[in-house]
C-alpha cells in the first residue's frame, strides 16, 4: 500500500499493485485494474518509486523458502 494526495490536499491509500498506468498530462493520472482513475499531486516519477519501494519490502518480508 501507497500513500498518495488527490489534488484537493486529501491523503489516501491505495494497493500498489493494483496499478495498471501511471501518466504525467501535466497532472499524475493513475488508472487502477478496476478501470477507476484517480489524479494525484504526486509526480508519475515519485508514485513509481513508492510502488517500487513497496514491491521491495513485501519481497523482503516473505518468509523463505526452505
Amino acid at each position: 500500500m501507497i500513500k498518495l494526495t488527490k489534488l484537493n490536499g486529501e491523503e489516501f491509500i491505495v494497493n500498489a499493485e493494483m496499478i495498471r498506468f501511471v501518466e504525467q498530462r501535466p497532472d499524475t493520472f493513475i488508472t487502477l485494474t478496476s478501470s477507476d482513475r484517480v489524479i494525484v499531486r504526486e509526480s508519475a516519477e515519485e508514485v513509481v518509486r513508492r510502488s517500487i519501494a513497496y514491491s521491495r519490502a513485501i519481497r523482503t518480508a516473505l518468509p523463505k523458502a526452505s
